[in-house]
């Protein structure tokens, strides 16, 4: 995939290129007329989703949130356009000698949205209080790896009917974790309980992201009206309607956007998008319906305006058998899988614009080994009706469930149709209203049989398509997946003196997946994008976003 995680012996030193999220410069406001839509010249429009949560760095752990962080939040690293090559943003250096102690110095004159100053408080605060479990921030997980983490956490189990996610005896031992340092306001220290060779990659991560001293004054208050260090801060929150973003006048950094304004439009459809698209009241479109797909149609009917690139992003089908216990035979679920005919749902559905996937890991990413699935993944009728009939089969109806506010209906239509036919059990699409009624859903156990998964990089490794997803506990577990080899084989990879080394031992953890079967691979994705005829040079980044801050206007 993109660049790969190499271990840290001395100093980890990257060069801030500005290839990024934004590059320098002005507004491009030009002396050009306004859109249809009635937005200034260097105001953009383009698509967005429901975020499922407010829009806090540490409880965001999805992409309609995410789009938008990635616009407003500037953090210690920053990756860049082409690759994902990690670079400096505020972080001066970062520096380590064991790869267990790092020393990270920032830049002194970054500041928030509300004019006060991002110090080393600003990220220690703000990690401390994402990993605090009574918090319960999505983002808590990614601070495992610090020296304390453990004792910031729940240490019991969650108790029902209360708001208290660490209610009776699972209240922790500490409210900070001790590998965590202010040394001055703009140097801090990070401990790791072991060698972590990628923390550094790691932190270029929207969890990772620094909060201002009013955040914790008013947690709630900061939900309204967020105060943000990057390029754009939100100015507005309108609910299943848009969310806008203007330019930080307080910014300082390397990667000034050229627009104005840019508002997330939130669209339950991708179709009508795609027509707002063609019609000029939508200038960037961040997925393609799957109709125009075919021949390269949409291409032609936006006279060029579209580009795809390869991007660090797998499609998945999840199975939680402690929610449907008619599943909890692996064999039911490998059967699923051989079941699956992934290659003709690719060419019937995506024209072709898919690989199918062997494993769990991208291929964009350094360490990806092919066919990590085996067999399971390789479509075969007679084996899987085979092993679903030796298995026993289940009762009722399965059902598939995806969000219905992006254009997955066809082809988990498709799959459904594939397992139908293969297994002789009848399969159901089942549709959510948006993608934070499905998250929400998931969280909450109420989703039985197959639902739709999808996994978008948020730093270049191999171990970020594994641990944030598999991990007991993780924050994106949502198949209660608790395998201890895994996670001592993780735990060994993290801890690794060399790449190679740590690549070998995640693929060994990776190979854990496949004996369980719990999240079924169905294909790599390629980014897509579209413009409208005001705007230019519109790139995908390595995570398969579209470049928004670098979009010109004509």
């Amino acid at each position: 995939m993109r660049s790969a995680p190499r271990s840290i012996t001395a100093v980890f030193a990257v060069t801030a290129l500005g290839l990024g999220l934004a590059a320098c410069g002005g507004s491009g406001s030009g002396d050009g007329e306004s859109s249809s839509s009635g937005s200034a010249p260097s105001d953009l429009v383009v698509r967005g989703c429901n975020p499922e949560n407010p829009l806090v760095p540490g409880n965001t752990a999805e992409t309609c949130g995410g789009d938008i962080l990635d616009t407003t939040t500037s953090k210690l690293i920053h990756y860049a356009l082409k690759d994902a090559a990690p670079e400096m943003d505020i972080a001066e250096s970062i520096e380590t000698d064991d790869n267990q102690t790092f020393t990270v110095k920032i830049k002194s004159d970054r500041k928030f949205s509300d004019g006060t100053p991002v110090t080393s408080s600003s990220f220690v605060d703000a990690w401390n209080y994402t990993a605090y479990g009574p918090n319960a921030q999505q983002g808590s997980y990614f601070y495992e790896p610090i020296e304390g983490f453990a004792d910031v956490s729940c240490t019991g189990e969650v108790v029902e009917e209360t708001d208290d996610p660490c209610a009776g005896a699972g209240a922790p031992k500490a409210e900070t974790m001790k590998g965590l340092k202010v040394v001055d306001d703009t140097t801090f220290t990070i401990r790791t309980t072991q060698p972590v060779s990628n923390l550094p990659i790691r932190l270029g991560y929207s969890a990772f992201a620094p909060l201002p001293e009013s955040f914790f004054e008013d947690p709630k208050g900061y939900e309204s009206d967020p105060v943000s260090a990057g390029p754009y801060r939100v100015t507005e929150q309108n609910p299943n309607e848009s969310v806008v973003v203007e330019k930080n006048p307080e910014y300082t950094g390397d990667y000034e956007g050229k627009a104005e304004k840019i508002t997330f439009r939130i669209f339950t459809d991708a179709s009508a998008a795609y027509s707002e698209l063609q019609s000029g009241e939508l200038d960037v479109l961040n997925e393609i319906p799957t109709d125009v797909l075919p021949d390269e149609r949409w291409k032609q009917e936006l006279d060029g305006r579209g580009k795809s690139r390869e991007v660090g992003i797998i499609q998945t089908m999840g199975i939680n058998p402690t929610v449907d216990d008619r599943l909890e035979d692996p064999r039911l679920r490998a059967a699923i899988s051989m079941s699956v005919d992934r290659q003709s749902i690719i060419d019937a559905v995506f024209a072709g614009t898919r690989e199918p996937a062997t494993g769990w890991v991208s291929p964009v990413v350094d360490g990806y080994r092919a066919d990590a699935c085996g067999q399971n993944c390789v479509f075969d009728p007679e084996a899987a009706k085979k092993l679903w009939d030796e298995a026993g089969g289940i009762e009722g109806d399965l059902t598939l469930t995806i969000n219905g506010d992006a254009d997955h209906g066809p082809w988990a239509e498709a799959a459904c149709n594939s397992i139908r036919q293969t297994l002789e059990v009848e399969c159901k699409v089942k549709p959510t209203v948006d993608f934070a009624t499905f998250l929400t859903d998931l969280n909450e156990k109420k989703v039985n049989g197959l639902f739709r998964q999808g996994w978008q990089m948020d730093y270049p490794s191999i171990e970020n398509f594994l641990v944030p997803l598999y991990s007991k506990n993780a924050a994106s577990n949502y198949y209660s997946y608790d395998n201890p080899q895994f996670e001592e084989l993780t735990r060994q990879a993290a801890a690794a003196s060399n790449l190679d080394e740590a690549n070998s031992l995640y693929q060994q953890a990776e190979a854990q997946l496949a004996e369980d079967m719990r999240i079924i691979p169905l294909w790599y994705s390629v980014g897509n994008v579209g413009w409208s005829d005001r705007v230019d040079d519109v790139e995908i980044n390595a995570f398969g976003v579209p470049d928004y801050g670098n979009v010109t206007f004509k």
